[in-house]
């Protein structure tokens, strides 16, 4: 099982969403509003903050689903402009379900 973590435009997101929907078995997934920058910066004359609103979206998949979630995201997010955001992948070791204290490395 992987963790898929997706840093993307705000104006994306019920346009990933759409897309993530029609991938088969999509496990589903946890949104958040964040503030962040890279490379970019903005441009304020006062009271410069470089932070700019992005959201967080966080996907634990089994692997077998990995890669076309992560394909998906890169291409419905894609706007051609610098700040589009990023995608991780992150190995995960173990998960638990709390309603049943079931304990699984593929836990879904």
């Amino acid at each position: 099982m992987k963790e898929i973590r997706a840093f993307i435009q705000p104006h994306k997101l019920s346009h990933v969403t759409m897309a993530l929907l029609e991938v088969p078995g999509f496990p589903g997934m946890t949104v958040m509003d964040c503030d962040g920058f890279g490379r970019e910066r903005t441009q304020h004359v006062q009271d410069y903050k470089p932070f700019l609103p992005k959201k967080r979206l966080e996907i634990f998949a089994p692997d077998s689903l990995v890669e076309i979630i992560f394909e998906t995201i890169i291409q419905a997010a894609y706007s051609g402009q610098h700040g589009d955001g990023k995608v991780y992948i992150m190995d995960m070791l173990e998960g638990a379900r709390i309603s049943t204290g079931e304990r699984d490395a593929d836990l879904g």
